[in-house]
């Protein structure tokens, strides 16, 4: 039976077998004829390995916290714009030309959905955590289908109807990268409607 890969390839268990290969490897030097070149070489290895994987957590968390920031910056701006453009259309002096010279009406939307598919775009956030982006159109929402790595075929995983989705659930092994795979369907009055979207892979990193 072939045996799987030793090398780890999630971060932390990496961190913890090359810090046993080192310590035991140091013990052994003579007896496997290595030299003390060898050793300083794998331990100069191992402060590299545990000062960018450092740098890579850290710049994963600020860019999570960036990405929180400007999202919940557009959300309070959009609420706010959305607040003055009702007051706008609202007054007696209100036009269409005022509106196009505003840029706030919209174009019209010419989406047939019985034959429109849905556009996934999907963030990895790490820890099992990505984030689904969709534009609605005409409809009320989509129905969101999953299939994960070691899964025989997609699954319901749920209805949405404000973009963007959270799927946070865990990864199936805590600590190892995970594939997932998914498509969505237009929703309309409860019923599914047009052609499901192209399959959206995200790499789920721990």
């Amino acid at each position: 039976m072939a045996k799987s890969d030793y090398f780890p390839h999630s971060d932390n268990d990496l961190l913890v077998w090359h810090d046993r290969f080192k310590a035991n490897l140091a013990t052994r030097l003579a007896e496997l004829g290595l030299s003390a070149e060898d050793i300083t070489g794998v331990e100069s290895d191992n402060q590299e390995l545990h000062d960018k994987i450092s740098e890579g957590n850290a710049a994963s968390a600020a860019a999570r916290h960036a990405t929180a920031a400007k999202t919940a910056s557009v959300n309070n701006i959009q609420g706010k714009t959305r607040a003055l453009v009702r007051r706008i259309k609202a007054h007696p002096a209100y036009s269409d030309a005022l509106g196009n010279l505003l840029g706030i009406i919209g174009s019209e939307d010419t989406t047939k959905l019985a034959e429109a598919k849905p556009v996934l775009t999907g963030v990895d956030q790490t820890g099992g955590v990505v984030v689904l982006n969709f534009v609605k159109s005409r409809s009320d929402g989509i129905n969101i289908y999953c299939q994960r790595e070691g899964e025989s075929e997609f699954v319901f995983l749920a209805r949405d109807t404000i973009p963007p989705y959270v799927d946070n659930r865990p990864l199936l092994v805590a600590g190892k990268p995970e594939l997932r795979r998914y498509t969505a369907v237009y929703i309309l009055k409860d019923a599914e409607v047009g052609q499901y979207s192209d399959e959206l892979v995200v790499n789920c990193a721990p």
